[in-house]
């Protein structure tokens, strides 16, 4: 089965108060670790830039499988460079997760691979996280429906939920607070 990438990584970053996909966890990239955790699980990672495009470019440049998508548009929003990430999908199955996401375990992504449902997401504690997994027929539902966003598709279309003891499905960083935050929780992740 060829299962696919889909990381969302064109935002300005502008909660943050400075570029977080390339602060440092653990002598890595926000972005590298994000993209570490599904790299072996994945046949191919399409990571949609934006905003410091070139930087992102730069950085990816030793993971083979990726593959680098610009969004043009990426001011209008995350469900532009969805979509514009989809349209590169060719897998069965696809993740789907922002970039600064960086904390996600390997095994959560095998873990859903194991449920065979249109649209899975993860759970930690009651609470919805990324990544996503979604059957690849429903690509061109979210290119073509009316969505203001990947949210409305998802809860329209109905998902499954996995339960994991991965509370990587629900770090991102927004903040500055955010990154020193997972920074100190990952001596202990």
């Amino acid at each position: 089965m060829s299962i696919e990438g889909v990381v969302l990584a064109a935002g300005l970053s502008s909660r943050a108060g400075v570029y977080k996909l390339t602060l440092d966890v653990c002598g890595k990239t926000v972005i590298e670790r994000c993209i570490e955790s599904m790299y072996d699980i994945c046949s191919n990672i399409i990571v949609v830039g934006g905003h410091n495009y070139d930087l992102i470019a730069d950085i990816l440049k030793p993971y083979c499988k990726v593959k680098m998508v610009l969004n043009e548009n990426y001011i209008e929003g995350m469900f532009s460079s969805v979509k514009k990430g989809l349209l590169q999908v060719q897998g069965e199955k696809f993740f789907l997760t922002p970039a600064d996401y960086p904390l996600i375990k390997k095994e959560t992504y095998m873990e859903m691979l194991s449920t065979n449902k249109d649209i899975i997401v993860p759970i930690y504690k009651d609470e919805k996280g990324h990544p996503v997994l979604i059957k690849s027929h429903l690509v061109s539902d979210v290119l073509f429906g009316e969505y203001g966003n990947l949210r409305e598709f998802i809860y329209e279309h109905g998902f499954s939920t996995i339960c994991t003891e991965d509370q990587g499905i629900l770090m991102d960083i927004d903040t500055k607070e955010d990154y020193i935050d997972l920074v100190n929780r990952i001596r202990f992740y």
